[in-house]
């Protein structure tokens, strides 16, 4: 009876040990640092090696906090420029505990961190994205080149703001590099080390979009109403230059077929010279012939002529009526 109650004793000593033991000891990994505490306050520096520890069993707590580059994706937020244009802003950045005891003593844990992250981020994106104009922010850096249309560097020059940006003194990495040196100055307080903030999306509020399709379409059609009135002006050079030719080619086929016709009508009058001018009655036979035709094309059915007997048109209707011709005594 003696003996199973001292193994009895022996048992509980022993688990009681095991107990103890293992509420005494604790072990960090390489990616985590160890704060004890004691009734709720820290105890001590913190403990950052790796491997196995000891802490007073049952008073004291292992409150465990990473040690790795941590992440903080920021709440996409709408914001005004400079320029008072609104743009929707989505910010990233990474960070690490630097400092673990003013860390627990100031947020505690990774949530508290996070929320502390975005007041004072958000504040500084805030506030960076009001001290500059849109294209600031939207230029990736200073020197950067954009790309350009060479075609149009004429329209450019010829009209005015058409296609011109406007210069800037910063650029996108210039301001987070603003915002990052802001914000790391107020989180040291807290124990932590900012490594780096980034803007991942800008992407323009409705209103502003609409606002740069405008602007965008009216550049456009700027530019394609100078096109359209250098067209225009070449067409009418160009029916110019036709008319122009025209009137040459009229000109010069008037010229040449008036020049024929007048040879014509001079070699024909040398013929018909020739042909009715042998002798008198030959050229009775033309006179009267050539009266015939006037005949023809000035007298009609219903034609009425009043006429001297000594016209010259009388004189064959005069015959015709038994009249004697003019001059025929």
């Amino acid at each position: 009876m003696a003996g199973r109650l001292l193994r009895g004793i022996v048992v509980v000593g022993v688990l009681a040990a095991l107990v103890v033991l293992n509420a005494a000891l604790y072990t960090v990994s390489e990616t985590q640092q160890v704060i004890l505490t004691q009734f709720g306050k820290p105890i001590g520096q913190p403990v950052t090696a790796a491997g196995l520890h000891f802490k007073l069993p049952f008073v004291q707590k292992v409150n465990r906090i990473e040690k790795r580059i941590l992440e903080w994706d920021g709440q996409r937020t709408e914001m005004p420029t400079r320029d008072k244009l609104y743009i929707s802003v989505d910010t990233f950045g990474r960070w690490r505990v630097t400092n673990p005891l003013e860390y627990f003593r100031r947020l505690r844990d990774e949530r508290s961190a996070q929320s502390r992250l975005e007041d004072i981020l958000g504040s500084e994106t805030r506030n960076a994205i009001a001290k500059h104009d849109l294209i600031e922010v939207i230029r990736t850096t200073q020197d950067r080149v954009p790309v350009r249309d060479e075609t149009l560097d004429e329209l450019r020059q010829g009209s005015g703001e058409i296609g011109v940006l406007q210069p800037i003194s910063k650029g996108r990495g210039r301001i987070e590099e603003e915002i990052r040196e802001a914000a790391r100055a107020k989180l040291a307080e807290f124990g932590i080390e900012l490594l780096d903030v980034r803007f991942k999306r800008i992407n323009y509020n409705p209103s502003v979009l609409s606002k740069i399709y405008e602007r965008m379409i009216s550049e456009r059609q700027q530019i394609a109403s100078r096109f359209r009135s250098e067209g225009e002006g070449e067409a009418a050079k160009i029916l110019g230059r036709k008319e122009r030719d025209l009137s040459e080619i009229s000109s010069e086929a008037y010229k040449a077929v008036e020049t024929i016709r007048g040879a014509a009508d001079a070699r024909a009058t040398e013929i018909y010279a020739a042909a009715y001018g042998q002798s008198d009655e030959a050229r009775e036979l033309y006179a009267f012939l050539k009266t015939l035709e006037t005949y023809e094309r000035i007298l009609g059915n219903d034609t009425t002529l009043v006429l001297s007997v000594d016209s010259d048109l009388f004189r064959y209707l005069g015959a015709m009526s038994g009249a004697p011709p003019p001059g025929d005594g």
